[in-house]
């Protein structure tokens, strides 16, 4: 029998499986899931825990794939949507890893905000660290960690526009931080956006993760990922997408 092309946990929900070899598996993650440590239970929507806990249980996705292990490389934000990848071993884990630590892990975004650009093409290099006022939030701070962010703006649409980030360092919440300072907050963004965003209760925020380039670091072979973006482009946009190549087709 085929292997799944996705993850089904234990509340129903099927998550796709975007790229796999047999070092690690990359997936489409859905909204609302939390990156934090498997052992954390202080919410019924911790992915590692999730996923952990179908391994042990014996799912066929599992199972079918002789998987034991599986673990987070990097994070997203829980309203974050796209590309995450898992490593299959701890061995991949350290490797994969110091992709992302030593920025050889090439990152691509889509996001829509709010506002007016000044152009179509920037780098923002604002510095960012934890907000002393409030746990869990960031800011930017010129006492802060080094960030930048390369930004291209796709399309223009009703006052909304949809960017294409890049970002070179992995800072925490360091897009929507680098889109906020620049008078572009994102939509749906409860923490950094616009107001009418901000004092709405868990809106879909319009950030996904579409594309991830890299060496494998075993095979020594590049390796591109990309994640669907049409739908997210249809459902902040309307029917943009439809006539934008550049979305249609995203390129790492």
């Amino acid at each position: 029998m085929a292997r799944p092309n996705g993850i089904q946990l234990a509340d129903g929900t099927s998550i796709p499986i975007l790229y796999e070899d047999r070092a690690v598996l990359a997936i489409d993650k859905p909204f609302g899931w939390m990156l934090v440590p498997y052992n954390w239970d202080k919410t019924g929507r911790n992915l590692q825990l999730a996923i952990s806990s179908a391994i042990l249980g014996g799912a066929f996705w599992a199972r079918s794939r002789s998987l034991r292990f599986l673990k987070y490389v990097h994070r997203l934000d829980a309203e974050t949507t796209g590309i995450l990848l898992f490593a299959k071993s701890p061995g991949a884990l350290r490797n994969y890893s110091d992709l992302f630590e030593s920025r050889r892990m090439h990152k691509r975004y889509l996001a829509v905000v709010r506002g007016n650009p000044k152009q179509d093409e920037w780098v923002c290099r604002a510095k960012l660290g934890p907000d002393p006022k409030e746990h869990g939030r960031h800011r930017v701070d010129p006492r802060g960690k080094d960030a930048e962010t390369k930004f291209r703006v796709i399309e223009r649409k009703g006052g909304l526009i949809l960017v294409e980030a890049r970002p070179v360092t992995g800072r925490t919440h360091q897009i929507r931080l680098h889109l906020a300072d620049a008078g572009l907050p994102i939509v749906g963004d409860t923490m950094y956006g616009a107001p009418e965003d901000m004092s709405r209760r868990n809106p879909l925020m319009a950030l996904r993760s579409v594309g991830l380039e890299y060496e494998d670091p075993f095979l020594r072979k590049r390796v591109r990922i990309t994640a669907p973006s049409d739908e997210f482009v249809k459902q902040f946009l309307g029917r943009l997408g439809e006539s934008s190549p550049a979305v249609k087709s995203p390129q790492v």
